[in-house]
């Protein structure tokens, strides 16, 4: 597959949104288990499922000496908007957010609880009023340390946290759900 595809799965009690990179997959939400396959055949699998295809090297750890969980410099986190990272794990990725707060950096997956399918960041910033961050379709206001909305539909719910932490002035990925961070 040349581009990535989002796919959210809801179910009664809980959604799950990712970005799949791959031509196919599966995601959870709650009981709920949705495989796919853009290819259309399972002729490229083997008899216990996996892919026998060589990989195109996407999901390799960078070779350069970078530090594939390193996302940004911590000056360029905006405490006044968010910037967007996606957090991936072999071939599936998270779109999510950065937040600034001095030199604290908070992130979060970029997805209202009210609606997941919607990003708090639609690619430009999202916003903030006061210290609070607002989702742009439904006016949700979601409080900038823990995430929880304190306003809106889905008050009481919180955004779903991805942890990162901020060492010598840099901002990294360290939720070990997620082998490595990419900015978009």
């Amino acid at each position: 597959m040349s581009d990535p595809v989002d796919v959210t799965v809801d179910t009664d009690d809980e959604s799950e949104s990712v970005r799949i990179h791959d031509d196919d997959g599966e995601i959870e939400a709650g009981d709920a288990t949705v495989r796919f396959s853009f290819s259309g055949t399972d002729d490229d699998r083997t008899a216990d499922g996996t892919d026998d295809q060589p990989t195109d090297g996407d999901d390799e750890q960078s070779t350069d000496g970078d530090d594939p969980r390193r996302i940004v410099e911590l000056d360029s986190v905006p405490a006044d908007s968010t910037l967007v990272f996606e957090a991936r794990d072999g071939r599936r990725g998270v779109n999510c957010i950065l937040h600034r707060s001095g030199d604290a950096v908070v992130a979060w997956r970029n997805s209202c609880p009210h609606q997941p399918e919607v990003p708090l960041d639609p690619g430009r910033g999202a916003i903030v009023r006061g210290d609070q961050l607002v989702c742009h379709k439904h006016g949700a206001q979601f409080e900038p340390d823990d995430g929880v909305c304190t306003h809106g539909p889905c008050a009481g719910d919180a955004l779903d946290g991805i942890e990162v932490s901020v060492r010598d002035g840099e901002v990294y990925l360290t939720d070990e759900r997620f082998e490595r961070a990419e900015r978009r």
